[in-house]
């Protein structure tokens, strides 16, 4: 199975300015950082990307400048999805005016669809956009899951639906969507701690939260269990697996964030408010956690 987008996505943080303010300039120039540090591709305004604290005319701006800046090196797949089918379309209108190369796609959130209802809400949105999607799966911070056979009844009918984020957390789930899906259907895990048992029932690819910080860790444990080097790749998994548990020792983009600023050269800056910077107790523990497991020295 070939992954569409390349194997190892980064769920890219978005850079503000110190007054608040968004930083375009600043977050295409470390997506460009990202291509030369294990990525194949940019995921912008997602989870990662502080999405929700971003307007429409913000997203614009975002979007364009890193599409420049990376002027074709690697696909730029930009998050457009909400919990309104009709501002979705309207973002995706917007991704293709911006030449964007994919649209990752969240399941609604707070509305609590139905299965039927995550079919017709993705049936609408794939009918009204020639982009490639990746349906975002994240029971945790939606409250619902997208089964399996409602991802094979999508994906029979929505040709360009390529591909899932699948961060359930659930083994045997990544399992059936690996069987009942076509063989060219990309499973991406939306867990970088659970890459390696993913890709062992079927996931070809990641899109990934600790390759903010260098993605070679994780390309390289990919690319050693596709060439059957299983021994390699789980102990590559040992050292990476706290290494990305750390990051959610807050929530997600909190570490992370703080993390691009002490271990790469950029100053990525402030958090949008509903997020703030950690607390002294918890910066502790999470710096404490970096600290053991080899990412700050």
């Amino acid at each position: 199975m070939k992954p569409y987008f390349g194997r190892l996505i980064t769920a890219m943080i978005t850079f503000f300015h110190e007054d608040g303010s968004l930083n375009a300039e600043g977050t295409a120039e470390f997506a460009s950082w990202l291509v030369d540090h294990g990525s194949d591709a940019i995921l912008v305004a997602g989870t990662s990307g502080e999405a929700p604290t971003l307007t429409y005319d913000e997203k614009k701006e975002l979007f364009t400048a890193v599409i420049k800046k990376l002027d074709g090196r690697a696909p730029v797949i930009v998050g457009t999805g909400s919990n309104d089918t009709a501002q979705t379309l309207n973002m995706n209108k917007l991704a293709e005016e911006v030449g964007a190369d994919g649209v990752l796609v969240v399941g609604p959130f707070y509305n609590k669809p139905s299965q039927e209802g995550f079919y017709q809400h993705f049936k609408t949105v794939a009918e009204h956009t020639k982009l490639p999607i990746l349906v975002y799966n994240v029971p945790g911070r939606t409250g619902t899951n997208i089964k399996p056979l409602t991802m094979a009844r999508l994906v029979k009918n929505c040709p360009n639906i390529v591909g899932i984020k699948e961060a359930s957390g659930n083994v045997s789930q990544v399992a059936e969507l690996y069987r009942i899906m076509p063989e060219d259907f990309s499973i991406y895990s939306g867990d970088d701690g659970l890459t390696l048992p993913f890709f062992a029932v079927g996931a070809c690819g990641l899109i990934s939260v600790r390759s903010n910080v260098g993605g070679e860790l994780l390309q390289d444990l990919m690319q050693s269990f596709e060439k059957g080097d299983v021994v390699r790749a789980r102990e590559l998994n040992k050292v990476m697996v706290p290494q990305a548990d750390s990051m959610f020792l807050v929530s997600n983009p909190i570490p992370i964030k703080e993390a691009v600023g002490l271990m790469t050269p950029f100053t990525p800056g402030p958090y949008r408010l509903p997020l703030c910077p950690m607390t002294a107790e918890e910066r502790q523990k999470v710096h404490q956690a970096w600290k053991e497991t080899g990412l700050l020295k």
